[in-house]
């Protein structure tokens, strides 16, 4: 299949979804929007294809241009680590790094093949996470949930950044307050999607089960 297009409805099909209008409802996107990217009428950014690849469960390389097989290889019972987590120089925010390293994990009780973990660099979260720990979440990509709220969860902000942080309601419909470990809180933050934290795993027991993909 050479269009992407083509390749976002076989994604959707292959998921059970019968229709457009049923994977946009499930997901909490735009019914017009999603309708448009999958017709070929409008065209999808990277940004847009790695929100649909993590629903679907396909690759986003594939779906965007292509690249490489549909999904990812894997391995039964193992999560990717997708990144390292810890403080900027400022020390005011967490963030992740957004890159594979190479590396897989055990999925904790509990745990889907969404499962996904990132690594702990640094003291920031030292009382919740300390340096080295593993942090897992379920890679869903869905809008906050009033039960997050109060929780220490995983967010991306609509400025790219993906932050582990105390969600609190903000000052409006749709901004959230962020309150961090150690640092200042963040205000009227926009939210991609956020996830719950899955399990927490010390650094000791993380060293004992990390592997890699080789």
């Amino acid at each position: 299949m050479d269009d992407r297009f083509q390749r976002l409805r076989l994604a959707r099909t292959e998921n059970g979804f019968e229709t457009a209008a049923a994977a946009a409802e499930a997901f909490g996107w735009n019914r017009n929007t999603y309708s448009s990217n999958e017709n070929g009428n409008a065209a999808f950014s990277y940004r847009r294809a790695k929100e649909y690849a993590a629903a679907f469960g396909v690759r986003p390389e594939w779906l965007y241009d292509a690249a490489g097989p549909m999904r990812s290889s894997g391995v039964a019972g193992l999560a990717p680590i997708i990144g390292r987590v810890g403080a900027n120089p400022e020390g005011d925010v967490l963030l992740a790094t957004g890159q594979g390293s190479g590396e897989l994990a055990p999925i904790p009780p509990g745990g889907t093949e969404k499962a996904v973990a990132l690594r702990v660099s640094g003291h920031s979260m030292r009382g919740l996470a300390d340096d080295g720990a593993l942090i897992y979440f379920e890679d869903q990509r869905s809008s906050p949930s009033p039960d997050m709220l109060g929780q220490v969860v995983v967010v991306e902000t609509d400025t790219d950044e993906v932050l582990v942080k105390r969600l609190l309601r903000g000052s409006g419909p749709g901004l959230y307050d962020l309150e961090s470990v150690a640092g200042p809180t963040r205000r009227d933050a926009r939210l991609r999607w956020a996830a719950h934290i899955t399990a927490i795993i010390p650094p000791y027991q993380a060293r004992r089960i990390i592997l890699s993909e080789g």
